[in-house]
């Protein structure tokens, strides 16, 4: 027997993350954007378990200031995209200027230096895949995800789609279709 599993990113490494530093006994408060407290002080040797059991999960704790904005950033847009998507009709510069507490050349200027991609670029590339997502596990038309996402057309969707993945949208569906069916 073969089954499709679809998953959610967010919820296993959450999920994972709380299974650990269960394990370990510490106190925690899971935040939002990937961020733990340690409501207890730890040693060396308590911060070097830890280390090593989430390294041995996939996991790392990030130290680097810039990488800590940069992975805030990225979750932000991704969490504006699916579940606030009434909301990708701001500005977003505005909307992580209310989030952060930086300037958005400052954040443009990291994001674009460790990503080699604007955080405008990145926004498109999230909102196609989201898309996508959309157009094969919701079975949504591009009527509706045009309607959902902001877009002030379908044919604007429907060019942004076509530009981002090579595909028109139609396309995409068809290929997805007969992968599927030759699975």
């Amino acid at each position: 027997m073969k089954i499709q599993v679809k998953f959610n990113v967010t919820e296993i490494c959450n999920n994972l993350l709380e299974e650990k530093l269960k394990v370990l006994g510490y106190p925690f408060k899971l935040g939002t954007y990937g961020e733990v407290e340690i409501t207890q002080s730890l040693s060396d040797k308590e911060k070097q378990e830890m280390m090593a059991i989430l390294n041995s999960s996939g996991m790392s704790v990030v130290n680097d200031q810039q990488t800590i904005v940069i992975q805030k950033v990225k979750a932000i847009i991704e969490d504006l995209i699916k579940h606030e998507p009434t909301a990708v009709k701001l500005n977003i510069s505005e909307f992580l200027k209310e989030k952060l507490p930086y300037s958005y050349t400052y954040l443009s200027r990291i994001f674009s230096e460790s990503m080699h991609i604007s955080i405008e670029k990145f926004v498109i590339l999230k909102k196609i895949d989201y898309v996508k997502e959309l157009l094969i596990e919701h079975n949504l038309s591009l009527t509706e995800i045009a309607h959902q996402l902001n877009y002030s057309s379908v044919a604007h969707l429907s060019k942004q789609f076509k530009n981002t993945t090579g595909f028109s949208p139609s396309t995409f569906i068809k290929l997805k279709k007969q992968i599927k069916n030759n699975a």
